[in-house]
């Protein structure tokens, strides 16, 4: 499958609209066990995570070079636990949208392994 034509393609107006939609208000964060455990850093934000690991993807169609794939490998599976507790009042679904960064990351052959 190629997953830049399929899975961009299909889900394209879904990603665009929650792109455009976040508000980067910040009223996930407070929802995210990892932001407030990390001293509240901003790259633990979930607005801030789907936006540069989905959201890179789909303002790149796809194509990413090696540096921008493990920014987005860390991102999806360092940074995120997809425990699907982040909120957004604007109603975005950031856990399925950091769970599609992750499918296009393995489908590279970049994801988490466990020592």
């Amino acid at each position: 499958m190629d997953w830049n034509r399929e899975v961009l393609k299909k889900y394209k107006s879904k990603i665009k609209l929650a792109m455009s939609v976040c508000a980067r208000c910040g009223m996930c964060a407070q929802s995210c066990f990892l932001y407030m455990a990390k001293d509240k850093d901003p790259e633990y934000m979930p607005s801030y995570k789907m936006i540069n690991s989905i959201g890179l993807i789909y303002k790149k169609k796809g194509r990413l070079n090696k540096e921008e794939l493990e920014k987005v490998r860390e991102i999806a599976w360092e940074k995120c636990v997809l425990c699907t507790r982040c909120y957004c009042s604007l109603g975005i679904d950031i856990p399925w949208l950091i769970s599609l960064a992750r499918d296009y990351c393995r489908l590279n052959g970049v994801f988490k392994t466990y020592d």
